[in-house]
């Protein structure tokens, strides 16, 4: 049962990497809880497609180094990585985009049922983002 978590939450990634957003959702359930790092939760497929649209939009990013481990059920799934990106037009509330590049260790954890992916919470260091993408001074 792990090994199948395990390569559900590679498929994933798979599809991030590839850009196949349709990929991505088609893992997830209809309820997926989606937890954004330091935000709210967001409930459901359609919340999370609006959430992938926004992030096209504003960030191009490929994660690379994927280390994906589960515990014996497969019910809890956890990924680390480190995400190679750019910050390509200005997010609401964050500084100004100007095209700035950045290399950010982040990780994911992750809830299966039924073969799907029921929970995605992601992590990252966003005063590490802030300071790779702020204007030298």
């Amino acid at each position: 049962m792990s090994l199948e978590a395990q390569a559900l939450v590679e498929r994933y990634y798979q599809a991030f990497n590839a850009g196949d957003r349709e990929g991505m959702l088609a893992l997830l359930t209809d309820d997926v809880a989606h937890d954004l790092n330091q935000g709210e939760r967001e409930i459901g497929r359609e919340a999370f497609r609006t959430f992938l649209q926004r992030m096209d939009r504003n960030y191009a990013e490929q994660l690379k180094d994927i280390v994906v481990m589960s515990n014996a059920d497969g019910v809890h799934v956890a990924a680390s990585y480190v995400v190679h990106g750019q910050y390509k037009a200005t997010d609401d509330g964050l500084p100004e985009a100007t095209g700035q590049r950045y290399v950010l260790p982040g990780g994911a954890f992750f809830e299966v049922r039924d073969g799907r992916i029921a929970r995605v919470t992601n992590y990252y260091n966003l005063a590490d983002w802030i300071a790779q993408i702020a204007p030298a001074a």
